[in-house]
């Protein structure tokens, strides 16, 4: 038998329970529901990659969950990582099928961040900000941080796989680099991770459907709206670092009906940016 206080236990830090994959499969596989299998991890290298090469033998609505992630990743292949348990590393697999174009699945991450923070708001009483295109943002002693991202992908002949990751109770000496954040050190009512993944995949069940509905068009699904409200970017002044080492400075106005940032440059135009890392040159308004 393994000692509880083994490096390796489930149970190694008792302010990190595991998750309940029993209890989770039976909150959310639900007949008609999106969600058709759930499997929890002890660990893995990437969420994403391990759904992703098995995309093709798996119905949408599969979702895979670790409780450490030692190569997660996020855009541009940067390393995404944390203590066991400390937080929320989970990837979907959705398949958006012919009714909804190809060129409108660019907003499933855009999606994804909107469910994301209407399910925390719910579960933990924490306002999760969205800076565009894929990270979460929280407020620790009055200053912005990332406590997370989302990365999407395509999978197999028809799929398309949404990884999620969050930092949960992740504590000041814990954070990977300075301008990281948690929930806890947000002030989160609660950091049940059970209760927060039934409430982000509840949330995602509900966003995707209501947009799959409306064949991925963003504004007659509201999902371009709620996307705007969410968005911390709008309204501030940016520089958007362009693949190829490029950059473009102004102010973010919209997101366009692809999903795109329109920033007003300083010449007086109007420029959609499509991919690229955002720099928040200017603090929101109080």
């Amino acid at each position: 038998m393994t000692p509880p206080d083994a490096s390796d236990s489930r149970w190694s830090d008792l302010d990190r329970p595991p998750l309940n994959a029993t209890a989770l499969r039976r909150a959310l596989l639900r007949p008609e529901a999106l969600w058709t299998a759930l499997d929890v991890v002890t660990a893995t290298g990437s969420t994403n990659s391990d759904l992703a090469a098995k995309a093709d033998e798996l119905g949408e609505g599969a979702v895979l969950v670790a409780e450490e992630q030692t190569a997660g990743r996020g855009r541009l292949d940067r390393r995404w990582s944390a203590p066991a348990r400390s937080g929320l590393f989970c990837s979907v697999l959705l398949k958006p099928g012919a009714s909804v174009p190809v060129e409108r699945w660019g907003w499933l991450p855009l999606l994804t961040g909107v469910a994301v923070s209407t399910g925390l708001a719910r579960a933990a009483g924490v306002d999760t900000a969205l800076k565009w295109p894929n990270d979460l943002l929280v407020t620790v002693d009055g200053e912005e941080r990332k406590a997370g991202g989302i990365l999407a992908e395509r999978a197999g002949a028809e799929g398309v796989v949404v990884g999620i990751g969050l930092n949960v109770t992740l504590r000041a000496d814990e954070l990977p680099v300075p301008g990281a954040g948690s929930l806890a050190l947000a002030g989160a009512v609660s950091t049940d991770r059970d209760t927060l993944l039934r409430a982000v995949l509840r949330s995602l069940e509900q966003w995707y459907g209501t947009w799959r509905a409306a064949c991925g068009d963003p504004a007659a699904s509201g999902l371009q709206e709620a996307y705007a409200k969410a968005c911390a970017t709008l309204g501030r002044t940016v520089r958007a670092e362009l693949p190829g080492g490029q950059s473009v400075k102004g102010e973010a106005v919209a997101v366009d009906g692809d999903g795109r940032l329109v920033l007003a440059t300083e010449e007086g135009v109007q420029r959609p940016v499509a991919a690229g890392d955002i720099v928040h040159l200017r603090p929101a308004a109080p």
